[in-house]
């Protein structure tokens, strides 16, 4: 649902706001071999992998490798139209059609590491943003509701009145979780 009664906008960022760029199959090797550095063989993809890390006991050492590759693809990231619909930025053009007070407080909730989301936001100079969770920000990460409701809850919404832009199905499912209505960013570039 789309209309003028959401106190809070939050974005995701990766494919969202800003494209990162980022390997992403080789930050998978890279996550991979700090696995297998630890004595742990991983299989299946990057998020695989990151559970396993957590139930290995190397979360932190992982996290260390695939940060790093995301906060470079930050600093290289490719700015996405919808960055210039973020109420209260310096280039704000908020006329998307969507009925969305420019008072409206603005996050950013993330599968990327806070870090990486913080220098994208810089380099572009995506302002009146006012919270930031990033995947390492919390215990769990999209599509589990707690980012979505900590970048709220840092707001001082109310999920029943938050709209979450995103562009991926876990971005979709984690706003049904957290229960805060959606939109692709596709339709609210075209609303």
């Amino acid at each position: 649902m789309i209309d003028g009664d959401h106190g809070t906008l939050v974005f995701d960022l990766d494919g969202t706001l800003v494209r990162l760029a980022v390997d992403w199959d080789e930050a998978a090797e890279a996550v991979a071999a700090a696995l297998e550095s630890r004595g742990v063989s991983p299989s299946g993809d990057l998020w695989t992998m990151l559970e396993t890390a957590d139930r290995t006991g190397h979360r932190e050492a992982v996290e260390a490798v695939l940060a790093d590759r995301e906060r470079d693809g930050a600093r290289d990231s490719e700015w996405l139209p919808a960055a210039d619909t973020v109420p209260g930025g310096a280039d704000a053009d908020t006329n998307t059609g969507i009925e969305v007070d420019a008072n409206v407080d603005v996050g950013v909730c993330s599968l990327n590491c806070e870090a990486a989301c913080r220098v994208a936001l810089e380099v572009h100079d995506i302002g009146g943003v006012d919270a930031v969770v990033g995947r390492d920000t919390v215990e769990t990460e999209k599509p589990d509701p707690e980012p979505l409701l900590e970048t709220v809850r840092r707001l001082d919404g109310d999920p029943a009145e938050t709209l979450f832009v995103g562009d991926s199905e876990r971005d979709e499912v984690t706003a049904e979780r957290a229960g805060t209505d959606y939109v692709y960013v596709s339709e609210w570039l075209r609303a």
